[in-house]
């Protein structure tokens, strides 16, 4: 199996590339180095035997080079964590550079292609949510990966291609949670809101097992899964087990979110013009606003999907990786 990952310096794309190459598949990752983290994962999967392209998605060209003889493609490249930059960059990334992989894809006679999405095509919708559940999302992120599943989409009758929405993903590798689990070891965190909206997280090793799911099952082709975690649980809940592991105490107290999401607000406005990214702005502010829970129905039933790690586990693994990394 000759495998593509695009976005393959990420979390989740360097952690594929190491589970394909474990299964003995030959695989190229097409990415940049545009963080450390980014740059230790290129090392990181090129030490394995990964092959290595540095190149953006809106690099036509290289794309095109990069599909030839290819057999499955995972796309993860995105524009995601930016703030204050032009909307024209999400649109570039996640729109035109999904068009390109998938018209290169399609050229290059690509067996299975699988398109990594966003529970954020959902906006802020509450209740129970599955796959034809409606879509609307609130920020350029959700907006422009709502308009690259629909690309995606429209290729199936020249790509089997399948729509993969993910959730909130944590495990060894991932940078994102480590900033909680530092405030809560240095006991500098604190709840905004009453921290009861949800949280449906998969980890790593899960959500992995769902992507080759989603490459390997015939009748996957054409659909689109979201790929949850186990269970959901509350923001509380989830602060909590991370500082039962830490061997913390969380403070009480809770703070008003209200003037911090105005805050935030207003330090958008100001630096925007400035290109400046925002200590705080509104979209890292969704952890204690959004509440997420899904429906495992659609991927038990097509693709025999059963996430097994409990947050309590996947806490427990990643804090391990931390450690030994020296982050905690």
């Amino acid at each position: 199996m000759r495998v593509l990952i695009s976005g393959g310096t990420g979390f989740i794309g360097s952690r594929l590339a190491l589970a394909c190459l474990r299964r003995g598949f030959e695989v190229t990752v097409l990415g940049q180095e545009n963080s450390l983290a980014e740059a230790r994962n290129r090392q990181l999967t090129e030490s394995k035997g990964a092959q290595f392209v540095s190149a953006s998605v809106t690099d036509k060209d290289r794309v095109s080079q990069a599909v030839l003889g290819i057999d499955c493609v995972y796309h993860l490249a995105a524009a995601q964590h930016e703030a204050n930059v032009p909307d024209a960059r999400f649109w570039e990334v996640n729109v035109e550079g999904t068009r390109n992989i998938l018209e290169a894809s399609a050229v290059a006679g690509v067996k299975r292609f699988v398109h990594g999405s966003t529970i954020g095509v959902y906006g802020s919708l509450s209740g129970e949510i599955d796959e034809n559940s409606p879509v609307n999302p609130d920020n350029i992120y959700g907006v422009t990966k709502l308009e690259g599943e629909k690309l995606a989409v429209s290729f199936r009758d020249r790509l089997p291609v399948v729509v993969i929405r993910i959730s909130e993903t944590y495990g060894p590798g991932d940078y994102r949670l480590l900033k909680l689990f530092k405030a809560i070891r240095k006991g500098a965190f604190f709840m905004l809101g009453r921290g009861t909206n949800k949280h449906h997280l998969i980890y790593i090793d899960d959500l992995i097992e769902g992507l080759f799911l989603a490459a390997t099952v015939e009748e996957a082709a054409g659909k689109v899964f979201v790929l949850s975690g186990k269970a959901p649980l509350t923001t509380a809940e989830m602060v909590e087990i991370i500082a039962r592991d830490l061997g913390k105490k969380i403070p009480r107290f809770h703070v008003p979110i209200s003037p911090v999401l105005a805050l935030a607000r207003i330090t958008e406005a100001v630096l925007k013009p400035l290109g400046i990214q925002p200590p705080i702005h509104r979209r890292r502010l969704d952890f204690f606003r959004k509440s997420f829970v899904f429906s495992a129905r659609e991927p038990a039933r097509v693709l025999s999907f059963a996430p097994s790690i409990s947050f309590e586990r996947g806490v427990a693994e990643t804090s391990k990786w931390y450690r030994e990394m020296g982050y905690l």
